[in-house]
């Protein structure tokens, strides 16, 4: 889109290694095929899951429903749900739904609260509403694709941003991969001529500055590169 710089040289680095379902899956020493064949879920879903990629499904109420698929097929005890969930093992007695609830949850919003949950209650404090305005002369945000690139040496920035551009912000989002540079210091919403308004919105939206490229076909494209700004938790 005529943004100079701009070239993929990798996918955004994700933390699977610290996801309960991963480590419940290594545990049985099962391959994430493997492991997607017993719970009967697409592959994409699973690694999506694992690595914190909420944006890939739907919903996050449909992300959280192949949680509790996929903690039921790797067969989670009570016990384990708790310490892969980081809380103290309760001698107490629970049902086995109760402990699924947990681990799915504690799987799925766990390492999702601070970029799906926070920002809703910013935007409630801020705008006194958790839903994305939507001006009539604008088209809507899920019309809207966004590619979010890291411009960080910071691990997952890229998709930090993208869970709360595409979940509470009902973006559609595209592309989320690192930049060929890594040092971007100020998050900023590109932009190509004629989208100043959209690029506004969303730039509104998440605290961010616009800029405009010079040339793009697609008036319904916008670009996010990440820079240390908000990949420091800004």
């Amino acid at each position: 889109m005529g943004l100079p710089h701009l070239r993929v040289v990798q996918p955004d680095q994700t933390a699977a290694e610290t996801s309960p379902l991963a480590a419940a899956r290594v545990r049985r020493r099962l391959t994430v095929e493997e492991a997607a064949a017993r719970a009967r879920l697409p592959v994409d879903d699973v690694k999506s899951l694992e690595e914190g990629r909420i944006y890939r499904f739907p919903s996050v109420n449909e992300a959280i429903a192949a949680t509790l698929v996929y903690a039921t097929a790797l067969g989670l005890s009570e016990r384990e749900a708790r310490q892969l969930a980081g809380l103290p093992v309760d001698p107490s007695r629970w049902s086995l739904r109760r402990w699924l609830a947990v681990v799915a949850f504690a799987a799925a919003l766990g390492s999702l609260g601070w970029f799906v949950v926070l920002p809703e209650v910013r935007a409630s404090e801020e705008a006194g509403t958790v839903s994305p305005v939507v001006e009539p002369s604008l088209p809507p945000p899920w019309e809207i694709r966004v590619d979010i690139f890291n411009g960080t040496d910071v691990p997952n920035a890229a998709t930090v941003l993208a869970n709360e551009i595409g979940g509470p912000l009902a973006y559609r989002v595209g592309t989320v991969e690192n930049a060929d540079r890594l040092d971007y210091v100020q998050t900023r919403v590109y932009y190509p001529p004629g989208s100043a308004p959209i690029a506004e919105r969303l730039a509104d939206a998440i605290g961010v500055q616009t800029t405009a490229l010079p040339s793009g076909k697609d008036p319904n494209r916008l670009i996010v590169i990440v820079g240390r700004d908000r990949a420091a938790g800004g």
